[in-house]
This record gives C-alpha cells, structure tokens and sequence, in this order.
C-alpha cells in the first residue's frame, strides 16, 4: 500500500481452473519449467500454487468441472481499505458480492469474490 491507503498495484492473484489438480500441476510445471505446490490451508479444497517472489503477484491453479470451456482465469483486484467499503461500492457501481468476506492464514490478508455489471468475476482483495 502506499501511504494514503491506496494499492500500489492494481492485481494481486490469479486463479486458473483445471479439470485436474495433478494434470494441471504437470502441465503448468512442464511448460513454465517451475513445479507448483500444494497448499491444503487456504480454503475447503487443495490447490496448487505457482512459485512467485516475496511482494510479487501470485497465483494458483484449482480444479472446476466447468474448466474446459468454463470460465476465465480469475484476477484478483488490490482495493483500498478497509474491503467492506469497497464491496459496498461494487453494489452501488451495479456488480454483486458473491461471496463472503474470506480470511487467509497467517493475517495475510482478506478478498471475496464479486461479479461486475457483465457478469465477469474478480476477487477484490486487502491486506488489513
């Protein structure tokens, strides 16, 4: 954040949907020649995430039924404190919220999940 509780950056994540956690681990690892790891603590369902340096954008892949010919990649949008806030203001902008408000471990930070006018989803994400 830079001093006047702006983001400095305007994504924060990525999500992938793969039909397989495995294949997709193999498939991302062969072609970027980095392997991915599990992580079990970040929700209700394994995912893999891609290597990324320390204050760098990261991401992960997950696996959804619906991922051949589903939907995007997810991008998640850094928001200004506090996310309460900012989700209020993607309603009155005319999106939805379509999730509750999630924690991640640690105190890294929390994001949920909103749709805009055109249905496009995104994560709206803080670090308070």
């Amino acid at each position: 954040m830079s001093n006047n509780g702006q983001p400095q950056n305007a994504a924060v994540w990525f999500e992938i949907p793969v039909r397989e956690l495995k294949s997709g681990m193999d498939f991302y690892g062969n072609v970027l020649k980095n392997d991915l790891t599990i992580e079990s603590n970040m929700g209700p369902n394994d995912i893999a995430l891609f290597p990324v340096q320390k204050d760098g954008v990261g991401g992960h892949i997950y696996e959804n039924a619906k991922a051949a010919g589903g939907p995007a990649p997810l991008v998640h949008l850094a928001s200004p404190s506090p996310l309460e806030e900012a989700l209020g203001r993607v309603k009155e902008a005319g999106g939805m919220v379509i999730s509750e408000i999630i924690p991640l471990p640690d105190g890294a930070g929390r994001f949920a999940y909103c749709t805009d006018p055109d249905d496009n989803q995104f994560g709206l994400f803080t670090r308070d």
